[in-house]
């Protein structure tokens, strides 16, 4: 059962009329740092699919009529306007993203409260002092409960193997979910996962009986200089000189890895200049936390007449955390998955005119009323062993339960 102080917090009046979590700041992962200070919300926007219509298209319409038009995304910015409108926080869910592909929408969101599109736009104001931060001693967390046990995870690592060996598909990624029992207030510790070393988008947002906290390393899809850059990771070992030796080494990672690399040069290629697609960096190895992640950097000149809803539909959700050919891994996730990935594996970042950040829900948490939520995984491949796939995924997920769990 939640605190008193912690439902209070989670069911305040904010702007337009939409109920918000007060107190936070601007923490959105991508957000611009000289002006996070200065920032207050304007409107917002939600979707869950039973408001039908085109999430992505309702986006670009929504952020049009509040100032920041990304119908062609190829226009240079105009000059920044420290009393206008700076920008928006956007989310997009795993289960939005299929959506937007024509795929299976697979298990429930075990975060019902937790919309599956949410836009926030921030104009300036003048600079708020640094919050005090309270300490937390009121928080606390019971047991986890996993969404499956490690047998029921490891047979379903079994049954996407001889989907594999039948030719059905070359990879998919299997996610699990946790969830756990909260008192006090969740903020403080979701705004602890930014602080874990490589968190590219550690950052929180929040809205009425909801927030999220991010830790992701992974550049889903950022837009700079007039192209479009992805960053997809695939393949993990311990943050050991031996487990970087052996990352190197693996086979089948690299094949994992560069199968990825593949499906993301076709998602940009899908909306970029003819020809401009190039494999900036392959198979970098960088840390996150005590994991050593394989990581590739992607990019591509965007396509004149490019806009933000076309943008979404190409990118949206992630080659790295489906698999390939996308369509049918999507498929194979929705009917082996027992939980829905609610806010993890989706996309959250900042866009404005001439600036687009989104980071891959990987490392993220959420919470409701009542519970805080986890979710991990990997991408399967006919050479996983699923004793090793189960091991890889409890190592993902735990510098994430022990940011949480810690005061």
């Amino acid at each position: 059962m939640v605190s008193s102080k912690s439902t209070e917090r989670m069911r305040h009046d904010g702007p337009d009329g939409v109920e918000t979590l007060p107190g936070l700041g601007v923490e959105t992962p991508g957000a611009p740092a000289r002006c996070r200070r200065t920032l207050v919300e304007r409107a917002r926007w939600q979707w869950r699919p039973a408001d039908g219509g085109d999430p992505a298209a309702r986006a670009e319409e929504f952020l049009a009529a509040h100032d920041l038009p990304l119908h062609e995304l190829a226009r240079p910015a105009g000059r920044h306007d420290p009393a206008g409108v700076c920008g928006a926080a956007l989310y997009v869910s795993a289960a939005a993203g299929a959506a937007l592909v024509g795929a299976p929408a697979g298990a429930a969101n075990p975060v019902p409260a937790l919309p599956e599109v949410a836009v926030v736009v921030y104009g300036h104001a003048p600079a708020a002092p640094l919050p005090t931060a309270a300490p937390d001693t009121h928080w606390w967390h019971g047991h986890w409960a996993e969404s499956w046990t490690p047998r029921q995870h490891a047979d379903a690592v079994t049954a996407v193997r001889a989907a594999i060996g039948r030719g059905d598909v070359y990879q998919v990624n299997l996610v699990g979910h946790a969830a756990a029992r909260y008192t006090g207030d969740p903020l403080p510790a979701l705004r602890r996962l930014a602080g874990l070393p490589g968190a590219r988008y550690g950052g929180t947002l929040a809205g009425a009986g909801w927030a999220i906290g991010c830790a992701s390393p992974e550049t889903l899809v950022e837009l700079a200089d007039g192209r479009l850059i992805t960053r997809p990771i695939k393949g993990t070992r311990p943050a050991t000189a031996a487990g970087r030796a052996e990352l190197l080494a693996s086979a089948k990672e690299r094949a994992e890895h560069v199968m990825i690399v593949d499906l993301e040069r076709n998602d940009l290629a899908r909306v970029a200049r003819t020809g401009s697609v190039r494999v900036d960096e392959l198979f970098a190895v960088r840390r996150w936390c005590d994991l050593w992640q394989a990581e590739s950097t992607v990019s591509a000149a965007v396509a004149d007449g490019l806009g933000l809803a076309d943008l979404l539909r190409a990118v949206c959700p992630g080659g790295s955390v489906t698999g390939a050919p996308k369509l049918a891994a999507l498929e194979h996730i929705a009917a082996l998955e027992p939980v829905g990935r609610g806010a993890s594996m989706g996309a959250l970042g900042w866009v404005a005119p001439g600036r687009i950040d989104l980071g891959l829900t990987i490392r993220t948490a959420a919470v409701d009323a009542e519970r805080v939520h986890v979710w991990a995984g990997g991408g399967i491949t006919w050479g996983s062993d699923p004793d090793a796939e189960v091991a890889e995924a409890a190592a993902k997920a735990a510098p994430v339960r022990a940011a949480l769990a810690a005061r």
